[in-house]
């Protein structure tokens, strides 16, 4: 639950525009993800400079139209649109007078507060520490701040502490616990292809409506609002396609914009679902100006994860939203229009992920050479073996397998 205030936070959302990205486009993405860390954005300013300032990250021109602007209209938290360094961060403070935060510290508060599952939460507390440790030089008392609103929720004081030695010591702990969370989900996954259960993956920016589309598809119950990372811990359920067979239905984490790079290392294991997945589902908002860039960038990162056997198809949501469909954007062969909200289109995705999903198990035997151990591995862990019998020739197997495993075996297959 989120931390309850009698007042919200007034924020002043500060970005530089270096001509690199998008810099009004990210501004918008700051302003509902400081909406999501239950803060009150104000108002903008957007600086245009070649690079930033290296003690105040604007100019110092720009800084006293800051304070100013804080001190007129009671504004208590300052956000950066870029990643901060300590020394910038207090020289800031020292001339605006509030409190400074940047888009690293705001994101990490908002996975903090939502963070609900076990491996959830060490996943947030390995990355807030691994973001934290390379910047305790020069932070002094500051690390021990617990006061309430963005920036202070998390690990606690104990956890950050100025010494490197505890707080190594603390990250070499979260990593094995997070190697026993995966240990545990290797064994379930193993356990899934064996029963042949097929899976369907959701992926997407966050606020694209995967929760709303998961509620919809399987009565999930699953929270869905009007904020980015609305929901963080992925969720599971059983989904019945038209033809009566059942799938599991899984969503993950939403992407966003220049999303930390110790968030993505420490979810990483959370967006491998996809890799798992027999379909991907890439939902993106249609009513965003962005609708295509999102779609285009969540398959880049499908491919780079190893998604690149797996049909994906491309769904629009919130068709709802807008009064012309024909300029939304086609990504891939297949694109969907829907609206999870109003249930327009579902049916078509329902009858669209039945004829993607690839043949289920199939029974089949096989003649593996004494020099295919490794293969005949493959299938105990991931098939189940029916018969097993060592010949002459090397070892005869009669199993069921599904077809990413058939695939490999195909050229010792004998009846």
């Amino acid at each position: 639950m989120f931390e309850t205030e009698e007042k919200k936070q007034r924020a002043l959302l500060v970005s530089v525009d270096t001509g690199e990205d998008d810099a009004q486009a990210s501004m918008e993405e700051l302003y509902e993800l400081t909406r999501s860390a239950d803060a009150e954005p104000v108002a903008s300013m957007i600086q245009k400079r070649p690079a930033p300032d290296g003690a105040t990250c604007v100019g110092s021109g720009m800084i006293k139209e800051i304070a100013q602007f804080c001190k007129s209209h009671g504004i208590d938290l300052l956000i950066f649109d870029c990643e901060l360094s300590p020394t910038q961060i207090r020289n800031i403070e020292e001339d605006a007078g509030v409190r400074v935060v940047d888009r690293t510290i705001l994101i990490l508060d908002i996975f903090a507060a939502r963070a609900r599952s076990r491996e959830g939460k060490l996943q947030v507390e390995l990355a807030q520490l691994q973001y934290l440790l390379p910047r305790l030089t020069g932070k002094g008392t500051e690390l021990s701040r617990l006061g309430g609103g963005i920036g202070t929720r998390g690990p606690g004081e104990s956890k950050l502490e100025t010494d490197r030695r505890h707080i190594h010591r603390r990250i070499e702990s979260l990593k094995a616990q997070l190697t026993e969370v995966e240990k545990q989900r290797e064994l379930t996954k193993r356990q899934r292809r064996k029963s042949g259960i097929q899976m369907v993956a959701l992926v997407g920016y966050t606020n694209a409506g995967k929760s709303t589309l998961m509620n919809r598809l399987t009565e999930a119950g699953v929270l869905a609002e009007d904020k980015l990372f609305a929901t963080l811990d992925p969720t599971v359920r059983t989904l019945k396609l038209p033809s009566g067979a059942k799938v599991l239905l899984t969503d993950t984490v939403g992407l966003v914009r220049r999303l930390p790079h110790h968030l993505v290392q420490a979810f990483h294991s959370t967006l491998e679902q996809a890799v798992e997945a027999d379909v991907i589902l890439n939902i993106c908002d249609a009513s965003s100006p962005e609708a295509g860039l999102h779609l285009e960038v969540t398959r880049e990162l499908l491919q780079e994860l190893g998604c690149r056997e797996q049909p994906v198809l491309s769904v629009l949501n919130k068709c709802d939203r807008v009064p012309d469909l024909q300029g939304l954007p086609v990504i891939g062969s297949k694109t969907l229009r829907i609206s999870a909200l109003t249930g327009e289109g579902i049916d078509d995705l329902l009858a669209a992920v039945e004829e993607a999903l690839p043949e289920k198990m199939r029974r089949i035997t096989v003649l593996l050479p004494f020099s295919e151990g490794g293969l005949a591995a493959a299938v105990r862990r991931e098939g189940t073996v029916l018969e097993e019998a060592y010949t002459e020739d090397g070892l005869r197997m009669t199993a069921t397998v599904d077809t990413r495993l058939l695939v490999r075996l195909e050229a010792f297959i004998v009846s």
